[in-house]
């Protein structure tokens, strides 16, 4: 048995920043004894909350189950263990694969490196079996593996995702730097937005953030448009109760009022991606989508503010972001009485540019972007 069979414990990714919504989250969906850690959260689940939470998570990235934990202090070590592990219960010669490795604290300095060890392992037990071997495939694989090796102890575990749950599916036309889907389902959970009052983001994109929110109104699963999971390869995978969950979570789904999201670009190349992608989602016909810059907005008065301005690779189109944010700043306090606005920009320093006092700062880390997410309340 491999150790996720053993103690039904999970490990979730999440952004940092986003431990102790993560945490709420796991226990909405069914999980047990959750408890944060670097990089993520461990939790124990059984099947059926183990497929829950990869179908309805918003804030995860990943859900890896542990196959094997062991010292490791040389590169041999991690060969010779890894090779011992029974792989033709997880793979087969015609199923694909990638591993993905971090390495910190340890003899193995390389991620790289480790990764390389660990498919030599799989491979060469492979060939010595079969006297052939499966093919890794990096862009979409059958299935996904991770390595972790932390002061030279290792545990490899089998992404149970299939790849990063962030891609929900919806985003059929993109634009330059896109918000993470992650990152704008955990700026909408800070909002406390659950329907009371219209929701708008003057500077849409391509409705990242539009979508997001759609989602979570109308309780759409995180999942709902991917074509599969990583768990339908696990050896004890379970099909009929996979779909008993799938069918109860769909279930739960409930229609979105028209008018209630809306939003707009100054980019009609934007404003079209966005409309695209909205619609992919049940109801997204319902969202709203214009072409204007904010500045032509008459008035969002008593509306909830969602936005994440042009910064970084988008500022090139943008213009001064000082500029830019205090044009913005002008705007809620003139045109949007009664408002609470919601920003997001890639560096704090940004939120200087905004001369309004926030009624809370939050970080939201996703990759190398250390974020920040900032409360307006206009009067």
């Amino acid at each position: 048995m491999f150790a996720y069979q053993k103690t039904n414990r999970y490990f979730a990714q999440t952004a940092n920043g986003l431990e102790a919504l993560g945490v709420e989250e796991l226990e909405a969906l069914g999980a047990a004894d959750v408890k944060p850690s670097y990089r993520g959260i461990y939790f124990s689940a059984d099947h059926a909350v183990m497929y829950r939470v990869n179908y309805m998570a918003r804030l995860v990235t990943r859900v890896l189950a542990p196959l094997l934990t062991f010292d490791c202090h040389s590169d041999r070590y991690l060969y010779k263990t890894a090779h011992s592990m029974p792989w033709n219960e997880l793979l087969s010669l015609e199923t694909t694969f990638a591993i993905d490795a971090n390495v910190t604290g340890s003899r193995i300095k390389h991620s790289q490196y480790a990764a390389q060890k660990l498919k030599d392992a799989i491979v060469d037990r492979f060939r010595e079996e079969c006297g052939e071997r499966p093919d890794v495939e990096l862009r979409d694989p059958d299935v996904w593996l991770n390595l972790y090796i932390h002061n030279n102890k290792a545990t490899i575990s089998f992404d149970t995702s299939g790849g990063s749950l962030h891609r929900r599916g919806y985003r059929v036309v993109s634009v330059e730097a896109p918000m993470q889907e992650t990152v704008a389902a955990a700026i909408i959970r800070f909002t406390g937005w659950n329907g009371e009052r219209p929701l708008y983001d003057p500077m849409c994109g391509s409705g990242t953030l539009l979508s997001e929110a759609a989602m979570h109104y109308c309780g759409i699963p995180a999942g709902y448009l991917r074509a599969r999971f990583g768990f339908e390869r696990l050896p004890d995978f379970d099909r009929s109760l996979w779909e008993k969950v799938r069918q109860e979570c769909d279930r739960q789904i409930r229609p979105l009022p028209p008018g209630l999201i809306s939003g707009s670009d100054k980019s009609r190349a934007d404003a079209e991606a966005a409309k695209q992608n909205c619609r992919e989602l049940p109801g997204g016909e319902h969202i709203s989508i214009g072409v204007r810059p904010f500045q032509k907005i008459d008035s969002l008065d008593d509306t909830v503010i969602v936005c994440n301005p042009p910064y970084g690779v988008r500022l090139k189109d943008a213009g001064d972001p000082g500029r830019l944010l205090g044009e913005f700043s002008a705007f809620l306090k003139e045109r949007c009485r009664g408002a609470v606005a919601y920003v997001y920009l890639g560096k704090e320093a940004q939120l200087e540019n905004i001369p309004l006092r926030p009624s809370w700062k939050k970080p939201i880390r996703s990759g190398g972007l250390h974020g920040y997410l900032a409360k307006y309340k206009i009067r």
